[in-house]
């Protein structure tokens, strides 16, 4: 399709081939309108391919971050209609394969989708366009980097429990304190059975039961901010551990699934054997019908995946400043074009920088 710019020189040049200079330009102005109307065709076109785009925000922080990252990338880089539609993963996921809406769910995680998902999945009415978080969601057991920098022989769990006097217990100083988490959470129960797999017992460790998710934050705070050591299980990405750097100790054991389903996850197991915390797979979803049709933009969101030490930052960042995922989404994109330009194309990110 040739441009107003070819268009108006064709236009100019058969007029001038009749010898009507006058003629030709009056006949070159009655065009403008139609011209002008062109002018503005592009764009149009792009946002007819792109059409309306409903995307999921689940109801925590980091969700609603990369749901209105992706909102402002599609509507300002990729001329979409883009809308944020409130969700939480079971209800969202059912109803894009049985309504075909919202069109995207930028943040799922594996482990907490329904298994029908899996079933839409396998039959191609939700597609998995690509990985939300590069690393994945990781859990496991982690220490605060000051430790490390000053113990550098601490590379494994095994390791952090010769030491239990880097890690004391609040409650009794003479042994090492092993923080599991909160009651309930599928995590504290594997962090329990890692207690017991690396036999921290024996090694001078308390199993601490900090009582509440606020309880399990605020012992980790405590001790950090007093350079003190912590030792317990802890997951990324979260706004605390954009705050406190912290580094998660390597199990020294590969993965056995098998293993892992017999006893590590299982709380009344009792001779559990250490093994490798596997990262939870998070993926941004998509309809089948959105895929299709809509081009370019499916392209940014299959490109799309967030480092997750960004994530982390961008999460306290958020928690400090009180603010929206949408105010997220803008500091990010403002202060971060070196990320994101990657994943887009230059023309959307030309218009992405004038929009901010």
């Amino acid at each position: 399709m040739k441009t107003t710019k070819q268009m108006t020189l064709d236009f100019a040049q058969g007029a001038g081939a009749a010898g009507k200079g006058a003629h030709a330009m009056k006949a070159l102005l009655s065009c403008t309108p139609l011209l002008l109307g062109l002018a503005g065709f592009a764009p149009l076109a792009q946002a007819a391919e792109c059409g309306t785009v409903t995307i999921a925000s689940m109801n925590w922080a980091s969700a609603e971050l990369l749901a209105e990252v992706d909102k402002f990338i599609l509507q300002n880089g990729y001329g979409c209609d883009a809308s944020i539609v409130l969700g939480d993963t079971v209800p969202t996921l059912t109803s894009m394969a049985e309504k075909g809406k919202p069109d995207v769910a930028p943040e799922s995680w594996t482990s907490l989708r329904p298994p029908i998902t899996q079933k839409n999945i396998q039959e191609g009415k939700l597609l998995i366009a690509g990985k939300a978080f590069t690393e994945g969601g990781v859990q496991g057991i982690y220490i605060p980097r000051f430790i490390v920098d000053a113990h550098p022989d601490i590379k494994t769990i095994a390791d952090a429990l010769k030491h239990p006097e880097l890690f004391p217990d609040p409650e009794d100083p003479s042994k090492g304190a092993w923080s599991a988490g909160q009651q309930g959470w599928g995590g504290t129960v594997i962090a329990s059975q890692y207690y017991k797999a690396y036999k921290a017992r024996d090694a001078g460790f308390n199993l601490v039961d900090t009582g509440s998710a606020a309880g399990h934050d605020g012992s980790l705070i405590h001790a950090y901010e007093r350079k003190k050591g912590w030792i317990g299980y802890y997951w990324e990405p979260t706004s605390l551990l954009g705050k406190y750097e912290m580094v998660r100790l390597s199990s020294g054991a590969p993965y056995d699934e098998a293993e892992w389903n017999r006893c590590n996850k299982v709380e009344k197991c009792p001779d559990p054997k250490p093994n490798e915390w596997p990262a939870d797979e998070v993926n941004t979803i998509v309809t089948r019908t959105f895929a299709e049709h809509a081009g370019p933009a499916y392209k940014y969101l299959s490109t799309r995946s967030w480092p997750n030490a960004l994530v982390n930052r961008m999460l306290a960042w958020m928690a400090d400043n009180q603010a929206t995922g949408e105010d997220g989404a803008k500091a990010f994109l403002k202060r971060n074009p070196d990320v994101w330009v990657k994943w887009v194309d230059a023309d959307a990110a030309e218009k992405i920088k004038s929009a901010l």
